[in-house]
Formats: structure tokens, sequence, C-alpha cells
């Protein structure tokens, strides 16, 4: 089994249930409006669609943005008593839904409930005089949910219930393109049953595997197993702590999280040189990386088209498997609780996830875990 490429085992996936990709990222925040401004200007995001008391909807205001094939949804509540405060005042702002672009929303329902999930919305179908949409949630770890989005019969901006929303703020995009995997931290012993579900309920092959004697440093460990849908549009790993000496990053996040989701969100790029330094630009701050990590980069890595020294100047890391390379960046947490951030990753064919660079990025975290006295 070890021996499969990452390709050979999304394979073995089952496919009971096709998921096209990702349909939308939908965070909830105290202030929507803000946090849209927030992306637009430092991460490239254009206006898309809104929704909110002008558009009949009378508990939140929800903004939609758009690059390439990404789409985040901020959603606010209008009043304390709403159960979406609850959630913010509980987690802070955080990743309450991953949308799943299916084909059949009510069957993908269907499959995954008898096979154990806990429901979160019945299916049902929405319209407008764009068309219709059907969805449908399921609850993953936490209180993160996945909806299951079919709209091969829409072609409204977004979902009915939206309005086109224009802006004359429209910074241009930094070239970032979809998502590329989205990683969930869970509780203590908590990563197998976390697997497990998606193996059961969802399908999904689990097409790598890093135990805390891979993903380590002097202070603290954790251990992560990657989950796929079959076409590997869809890849979910999954982070567990692990014992060392001191607090780890997992840690740190279930503590100010206050519980399991989502800890980061990796977003593709065809260019990470220039989309790296645009978001720098903008104020996005990145996770430092000392330059000794560049010194025999070639060493590790072997040949790469990329000149060192301009991922040297951004520290960009990089990381090979057998299937190519890759290079990544982290941002650092993108709200006061130290929870989520985002990865900006560009792929020469490698399937992998940058064991290689955990090390490194695992101790460049750390120093910033000690900053806050959390280490």
């Amino acid at each position: 089994m070890e021996s499969l490429s990452v390709s050979q085992k999304m394979a073995q996936a089952q496919d009971f249930l096709p998921i096209n990709g990702t349909d939308y990222v939908e965070f909830y925040v105290g202030n929507a409006k803000q946090a849209a401004y927030y992306y637009k200007a430092a991460f490239g995001f254009q206006s898309l669609a809104y929704a909110g008391p002008e558009t009949g909807v009378k508990d939140r205001a929800s903004y939609v943005l758009q690059q390439g094939k990404i789409r985040l949804v901020l959603t606010t509540p209008l009043k304390s008593d709403n159960p979406i405060n609850q959630h913010i005042y509980k987690h802070g702002d955080g990743v309450k839904i991953l949308a799943l672009w299916v084909d059949d929303a009510y069957k993908s329902y269907e499959e995954t409930t008898k096979r154990g999930a806990r429901s979160y919305m019945e299916p049902q179908t929405i319209t407008d005089e764009h068309g219709e949409v059907k969805i449908s949630g399921i609850y993953t770890y936490g209180e993160t949910v996945h909806m299951f989005i079919e709209r091969k019969n829409y072609n409204g901006p977004f979902l009915p219930g939206y309005k086109e929303w224009k802006s004359s703020f429209n910074p241009s995009d930094v070239g970032l393109q979809y998502v590329d995997h989205c990683v969930g931290n869970v509780g203590w012993n908590r990563m197998n049953d976390t697997v497990k579900w998606y193996e059961d309920v969802m399908g999904f092959a689990n097409i790598l595997s890093f135990d805390d004697k891979q993903i380590n440093t002097e202070y603290s460990a954790l251990m992560s197993k990657v989950m796929s849908n079959g076409n590997g549009y869809v890849k979910f790993p999954i982070n567990e702590p692990a014992e060392g000496k001191k607090k780890s990053q997992i840690e740190e996040y279930l503590e100010f999280y206050e519980g399991e989701g989502v800890q980061h969100v990796a977003i593709a790029t065809n260019d990470i040189i220039t989309t790296v330094r645009e978001l720098k630009a903008r104020g996005v701050e990145f996770l430092d990386t000392p330059d000794t990590y560049y010194e025999e980069l070639f060493d590790r890595v072997g040949k790469i088209d990329e000149d060192v020294a301009p991922l040297q100047e951004l520290k960009i890391l990089v990381d090979r498997d057998d299937e190519g390379y890759l290079l990544q960046i982290f941002t650092k947490p993108v709200e006061d609780r130290p929870t989520l951030f985002f990865e900006i990753i560009q792929r020469k064919g490698a399937k992998s996830f940058g064991a290689g660079n955990f090390k490194a990025l695992f101790e460049s975290i750390e120093r910033e875990q000690a900053k806050r006295g959390n280490l």
C-alpha cells in the first residue's frame, strides 16, 4: 500500500459521491462588511453577490467574493440572539461551511446520511428568476458543515436570495486560482475516528499519513492524515496533536478556537513569486523562514525552475515528491485569535503536501507561539 503513488491512492476512493470541487467557503465573522473589505484589499478578491435586509434576508448579511474559481462567503448576524452569534462568541471569526459542488445534492445527502452523517440541512430546492439550486448539508468535525450544492439549472450571480454586488472599490486580483485543500484540526485521539468518517460517510481515501516521528520539533509534535475524493478535486488533511515538551500549534488552535475546526485554507496560484510579492505589498503577513533553510535547498529538492534568490527573499518553501515539486508559504493567523490562516501553494507536478518542510514550518510557527506566550 505504501508504495502506491498519491494518484494511485486517490483512485481507490469510492465514487458514490461525485464531487466537482469546492463550491464556496463560508466564514462566520463579527463584521462581514469590514471583513469583505480586508479580503478585497489584501487578497485581491472581487465583489460578486450580497444577501441581507435589502434582499429580504432579515437575520444576517452575507458578502460573496470571488477570485479565479474561489468563492468566499462572509456572513455576520444582525442580532445577538442569532445562533450565528453564538458560533462567533465561542470560536471567533472562522470557517463554518465547506461547500461542495455536486451533480445531485439530494442523492449526496441520502448517501451520506444513510452511512452515518448527522444532518445539518435536509435537501431543498431554492429558486429565483435565474433558476433553481438544490442544496443540503451534513456536519463534519466540530461544528463545521459540508453543504452539497447542485447548480446546473442556475445562472444567477451566486444563489437565490443573493443579488449582484457592484462596488466602486475593485482592487486587482493577485493570481489566486482555486482551493487546493482545507485542513481541519481535531482533538486528542480524534483523528482516526475522523478519517474513518471520511472513508465511510464520504467515500474518501487516505492518500498520505504523517506521524509524530515525521512532524516534530524540539518542543512539539502532531499527526496528520490527508483525505481525498477520487478525482482529487477535494482534499481534507486532518491534524491531531501529539505529545511534546511544550504546547503544539494544534493545541493552541483547539484552545483558542474552543473546539475542532478548519485550521487553514490552501489556495493555488500559477506564479507564487508574483502572488506572494503582491500579497506582502498589500499587508498580508507571512511566517518567516531562516536564511539557513535556503543554503542547501537544491541538495534537498533537486533542480527547480525558479531562482533561489526570490524564494529566499519572500521566504517561500520548496518540497519534492515522486511526481514533481511544490512551492508553498503560510500566512500568520488572519485574526487576533491564533486560529485560521491561509496557505499559498504552487504545484509543479507534486501531489503531496510539503512533508519536507514540516520541521522548518513548525519551528517558524513555534517562534510566533512563543511571542504570544502560548508555546
